[in-house]
């Protein structure tokens, strides 16, 4: 277990700190809990720059320069063991100004960004297949955590030049990745790359069925037989396709999604993006009410009346705590595309974003796929088809 990780490092460690417009600032002592050591780092990388930032006077515009900053800071425990708690290790955030502007652009206050990261440790969500990513996500289920290659660090630095005028310009109305933070971890001489983003799923409703739908080639993209087997498994074109499925949605959010949509894929294409997908997961209302009618039911309410563990070495919290809340979850709060009804007796709720959008078009995927704009066009294309306008 990994944990005890404590800001304040001058007592048990010698810190050296390598900045670009800010001051190190002395931090109150803070404890993490984690099960693997990359995790404790992240935790207590995220509390450090976030608090230190609070020291830091907000310019009223973001110059050139602070698209290239970052803080970085270097901490060598020889007096904790490795069993405990990582050695040696080093935190980087990039352009701290810029992802701060972002989340404010995206409404998220610090103090629940530092809330949802490190009140108990992100939980993992496996891997892409044929692919070295890993995801983790927040115990509140809010924010992704996903790991990059070096060249995606590389394109990161490239787009946020673009990416956050576009913001500014949208007023944050996208369903493009909403990036809240970038950071680079080294434990024990390992190196690793972490983008933070809004968790696209991030509300207390359940999700109960999800498709990637890239719309080029579609009768070629299938669920593999591994992925099905999956409690939530993630669906493909040709899924959608065989599946009859729709999104059934009146006028005005129909217009509002293509609007979006437009905008969106044009400024990728414009940055010569291509392979994104826009991921969809699917509420379904009248399974869900049947489902809280069963989980309310006698039996189900008496089986869990002895059940008070509270949070665990593993920084995880309480069994349950998260059903609870879903138990209560109020539909009006919800802001998604659209809850128009779908058939007679049955409605549906869509969460749906842009994903996977870093991928850029070089010598590599000529070979292989069509230009930017070709495959804007494909794209938009399959999702019109798929939508279904309702009174």
């Amino acid at each position: 277990m990994y944990a005890n990780m404590a800001d304040d490092m001058n007592r048990t460690s010698s810190t050296k700190c390598k900045k670009k417009h800010f001051k190190p600032k002395h931090q109150k002592s803070k404890l993490f809990r984690a099960n693997e050591p990359l995790l404790s780092v992240f935790m207590w990388g995220v509390n450090h720059t976030v608090n230190e930032l609070n020291h830091v006077n907000i310019p009223v515009m973001l110059m050139p320069d602070d698209f290239r900053a970052f803080t970085k800071i270097r901490v060598d425990n020889h007096l904790y063991q490795k069993d405990i708690m990582p050695s040696h290790y080093k935190v980087k955030e990039y352009c701290p100004l810029v992802f701060r502007n972002l989340r404010e652009r995206f409404s998220i206050y610090d103090s629940d960004y530092l809330k949802s990261l490190t009140k108990f440790q992100p939980v993992a969500n496996g891997v892409l297949s044929g692919k070295p990513t890993k995801f983790y996500s927040t115990y509140d289920n809010q924010l992704i955590l996903k790991t990059l290659s070096s060249d995606e660090v590389e394109n990161m630095h490239h787009l946020l030049k673009e990416y956050h005028p576009y913001i500014v310009e949208r007023y944050g109305k996208t369903l493009l990745p909403q990036y809240l933070g970038m950071y680079r971890l080294t434990v024990e001489g390992q190196v690793t790359y972490i983008v933070v983003m809004r968790n696209i799923f991030n509300s207390r409703l359940p999700i109960h069925k999800k498709y990637d739908l890239k719309g080029s080639n579609p009768e070629n993209r299938e669920a593999s037989e591994k992925e099905r087997g999956k409690d939530l498994p993630c669906f493909k074109d040709n899924d959608f396709i065989k599946d009859g499925a729709k999104l059934h949605l009146d006028l005005e959010s129909k217009n509002k999604l293509i609007s979006t949509l437009e905008a969106d894929t044009a400024f990728l294409a414009k940055e010569n993006l291509i392979d994104y997908s826009l991921c969809l997961g699917i509420h379904d209302c009248t399974k869900y009410q049947q489902d809280m009618v069963d989980v309310n039911s006698p039996k189900s309410t008496s089986s869990n009346e002895d059940d008070e563990e509270v949070a665990g070495d593993s920084g995880s919290p309480k069994d349950g705590a998260l059903l609870g809340e879903s138990m209560q979850v109020d539909q009006a709060e919800i802001g998604v595309i659209s809850s128009t009804p779908l058939q007679a007796g049955g409605r549906q709720i869509y969460f749906m974003g842009l994903v996977d959008v870093l991928t850029q078009f070089g010598l590599r995927k000529r070979i292989v796929t069509i230009d930017p704009e070709q495959y804007r066009k494909k794209f938009m294309e399959f999702i019109v088809r798929a939508i279904v306008t309702q009174p």
